[in-house]
């Protein structure tokens, strides 16, 4: 009894100490956003947010390409990591790799490789910001892969698909209504972190001359730090948000298992 008193104590205190740590921050940040002359309090920066023709467009186009740049990296991964845990299993390792290293390689030593390339993509699709699909769908690799392999290394896949097959389904039939339901929460989660790191990413878009709203912050915060920090804090707050759908429909999907 004593023992399960002393966890108890020691995870409040845990939690706690997170909170403040997380928590401070952004209090810090709401408080400098709105201070105004002679030590008044204001919502002027915040209200700029919505004046700033270039911040919204720069927002827009984040938002796209965050969206973009999910769908695009569903399309490519979830029929690819299923098809080689069901036909080429020995192959496995090698696609983990292959999504794994731009995690190890700098972002900056990304862009010089990919510059040369975006002079070809720009002559043919036009010099867009959304052309950045490209560039970010390869960023989010590493982080999406992991999120959607637990998801599949929970699910017997391959008894799943032979059983569907043996039905009469075809291919994309066991892709689409078989293996998608039964990863919806990793997908969500693949999803919500791809959008998070586009809607966080800098670097890529700012080297290639692209228009994004991490670029309009950075160029913000020169001349007006007020609006700088409300933007930031707009997207942690969303980035938040995000995280507590994630976990939300993740335990609204756990008790549907349970109860069926």
């Amino acid at each position: 009894m004593g023992s399960l008193v002393k966890q108890r104590v020691l995870r409040t205190i845990i939690l706690l100490v997170l909170g403040v740590y997380f928590v401070l921050p952004l209090i810090a940040m709401a408080e400098f956003s709105t201070r105004g002359r002679e030590g008044s309090r204001s919502l002027e920066s915040w209200t700029s947010i919505v004046d700033d023709d270039g911040l919204m467009e720069a927002l827009v186009n984040s938002l796209l390409l965050s969206v973009t740049s999910a769908v695009l990296m569903l399309v490519l991964l979830v029929p690819t990591m299923a098809w080689i845990r069901l036909r080429l299993p020995q192959l496995q390792r090698l696609v983990e790799f292959l999504c794994l290293l731009p995690l190890a390689i700098p972002a900056i030593v990304l862009v010089v490789g990919m510059a040369p390339l975006y002079a070809w993509v720009n002559y043919f699709l036009g010099d867009s910001p959304l052309t950045l699909t490209f560039a970010y769908t390869v960023l989010v690799l590493p982080f999406a892969y992991r999120a959607v392999d637990a998801g599949l290394s929970a699910i017997d896949l391959k008894t799943l698909a032979e059983a569907a097959r043996s039905l009469g389904a075809s291919w994309f039939t066991v892709l689409w209504k078989v293996v998608v339901p039964n990863i919806r929460v990793a997908l969500i989660g693949a999803s919500l972190l791809s959008v998070a790191l586009v809607l966080g990413e800098f670097t890529i878009a700012s080297l290639l001359n692209f228009d994004t709203l991490q670029v309009q912050v950075n160029l913000l915060g020169k001349r007006n730090a007020g609006v700088s920090i409300a933007v930031s804090l707009l997207c942690l707050i969303f980035a938040f948000v995000l995280l507590f759908a994630l976990s939300y429909v993740g335990q609204r999907r756990r008790q549907t298992v349970v109860e069926e």
